[in-house]
Formats: structure tokens, C-alpha cells, sequence
């Protein structure tokens, strides 16, 4: 199993490629000349960041107050910055998990790669490797960044339908709440019953 560790990362930050309504996401970690791109999906970017603040929330919760744990994103570790290039998808993101390090006051995500699963549950045979895992310790400060940004980002997709609030198209959106019917008006004069 490849470990992808970084503890901490010179830059950790989520982002997007395309345009909105196909775009794909992607986890980006760099430092020390090494960079890994893992790619997910935009509900497991939206999760991440979600639970990065509760997380931060009840660890200062707990803590009284004392725990060096910004209430908000610091300015200084705001990134904006796109993606670092060539975007070389290192694995597919499955499951992902959070944990705070109370010794190092470090906040620790790691990404794990999706397994194939044969139909009786059991892993096929050529998954015999163990997948693919990315770890990451960042400071409470860089998660609130981190998590501002991802959110940012799932947010700049496509506008929602005033009416059902799925995403609308460019191409057009057939509304659930209209049940696909959009009734043409008739003008006085016209017949009718």
C-alpha cells in the first residue's frame, strides 16, 4: 500500500477542472518537490470540508476555549491559487477519515483509495495490494482555510432551481416540482371549454 504522508504539507487544498455541471475534483498536496493529486467527488469535497468544521467546533468546544483553534479562516493562509500543473491523478478517492492529534495540535485527514468489491463482498483477486492512502497533518488554522476553500469551490458550481433546488443546466432543467410540464397560456378568444 502506498502512503502518501505529509506531515505537514507545504500546501493542501482542494479544487476543481472544467466547467460547472462536469467538473472533477481533486485533493492536492505538495511539499518538499513531491506533489499528490488524488480525485473525489464533489459531495466528498463538500463532507470534508463540513466536517473539518465540526471537528474544529467541538475540539474548541471541549477544550473551553483554550485549544489554538481559529474560530474563522486566517487571512494568511488564504490560497486562491488554481491547481499545481501537470494534474496527474495519483488514485479515486473511496473513504476518508478525520482525526484531531491533540499532542501535535494537528488536524489529520487521510484519503484511502476505493476498492473494488467482487459480488459476494469479497475483494477481487487482483486487488490483492492493499490501496492507496493519503495522509495529511495540518494546523487548525490551515484546515479552516482548507475548508473554506472547498466549500467556495462546491458553491461556484451551478445555480440552484428556485423551485426543487436541484442544479440548473445551461441546456435547459426539467423541474420535478412542475413535474416536467410547462403549460402554455391561452389568450382570451381562444376556445377552450
Amino acid at each position: 500500500m502506498p502512503v502518501f504522508d505529509y506531515d505537514p504539507p507545504d500546501r493542501f487544498v482542494a479544487g476543481a477542472v472544467g466547467q460547472p455541471g462536469s467538473r472533477a475534483f481533486f485533493l492536492q498536496a505538495r511539499a518538499q518537490g513531491r506533489l499528490t493529486t488524488v480525485s473525489l467527488e464533489k459531495f466528498q469535497v463538500t463532507a470534508l470540508a463540513d466536517r473539518l468544521d465540526e471537528l474544529l467546533d467541538e475540539v474548541l468546544r471541549r477544550s473551553g476555549g483554550t485549544a489554538e483553534v481559529p474560530a474563522a479562516a486566517p487571512l494568511a493562509l488564504t490560497d486562491n491559487d488554481p491547481l499545481d500543473m501537470p494534474i496527474s491523478e495519483d488514485f479515486r478517492v473511496g473513504t476518508m477519515a478525520l482525526a484531531w492529534d491533540a499532542d501535535a495540535s494537528m488536524v489529520v485527514i487521510e484519503a484511502q483509495e476505493v476498492t473494488a468489491e467482487g459480488a459476494e463482498g469479497e475483494a477481487f483477486e487482483e486487488e490483492l495490494a492493499e490501496p492507496a492512502l493519503l495522509r495529511v497533518h495540518i494546523t487548525p488554522g490551515a484546515a479552516r482555510a482548507f475548508s473554506k476553500r472547498a466549500l467556495a469551490l462546491v458553491a461556484a458550481g451551478r445555480p440552484p432551481c428556485p423551485l426543487c433546488g436541484q442544479p440548473l443546466d445551461a441546456e435547459g432543467h426539467i423541474c420535478v416540482r412542475l413535474n416536467g410540464y410547462r403549460g402554455r397560456s391561452v389568450s382570451p378568444g381562444e376556445g377552450g371549454e
